[in-house]
Order: C-alpha cells, then structure tokens, then sequence
C-alpha cells in the first residue's frame, strides 16, 4: 500500500466556486469539518471532528503550507498517530467545469497504515457526496 491517496474528480462547476470549498474556513465546514481555517501562508489552525477511540481525539492540527489562488492550497494535517500534508490542486477544463486533484501524503509506518485506509475511504465519500452537493447547493443559490 502506497504511502500516498490521491484522488481526481471533475466538477460541473466553475473552478472560482471550487476554489471557495477548498480555501476558505465557510467551504471547507460545509463538507469536510468545522475549523478556524484563514488563507495565509504560516496560518495554523484546527479542524474539530467528534473524538474516534482509542487513536483518534478528533482535533486535526494544520497550518497552511502553500496558497496560490485559484489553483493550490496545501496544509499539513496532523491528528492520531499521522503527521501528514494535504493538496487541492484545481484545474478549470472550462467556465463551466473544473478538476480537482487531492494529495495526501506522508503516511509512514505500521500505525499509519489503518488510518490510511480510513482516510482513503473518507475521502472518496466525502467528494463523492457531500462536496458535490455543496457545489450544487451553492450554484443554484
């Protein structure tokens, strides 16, 4: 198993409105978890979940570790056993639709792996479901 997950999905959607799910705090609570999320490089805030035990105290320490609007926000995530970095890369095809690319690396070691996993999993629901419907949401409002 790869130290690595990294997903594709293309959104119909236009990348200024992915980019406002992906790099402001509001986006973000609206499909991932609440947090305290600014877009400023060396920013380091939190992203509060309900607690899983016995690893997992559902508190995600980040800081923001590169932004470059509209295109790239990257923040380390660091939470249980996992001290890890995560990637939106976005890239509009055209007005109307645009890709984005989620990297989360660094997972290393025997611990690492299950939350990996879980992780994995997380992920692919989350982007399936509820970033999709909070694109949905926000372009018909």
């Amino acid at each position: 198993m790869s130290g690595t997950i990294r997903l594709r999905r293309t959104y119909d959607a236009p990348i200024e409105l992915v980019w406002e799910l992906v790099a402001t705090s509001d986006g973000l609570s609206s499909w991932l978890m609440p947090n305290d999320f600014e877009p400023v490089v060396g920013h380091r805030f939190t992203f509060t979940d309900r607690p899983r035990r016995p690893f997992y105290d559902g508190i995600v320490g980040c800081e923001v570790l590169a932004l470059e609007p509209p295109r790239l926000v990257r923040f380390s995530w660091t939470g249980g056993p996992v001290d890890t970095v995560v990637t939106f890369e976005l890239l509009a095809l055209d007005a109307n639709r645009t890709t984005l690319e989620l990297t989360h690396t660094g997972f290393a070691g025997l611990r690492s792996r299950a939350v990996r996993a879980i992780l994995d999993l997380g992920w692919r629901d989350l982007l399936r479901r509820k970033f999709r419907e909070e694109l949905t949401r926000r372009s018909t409002s």
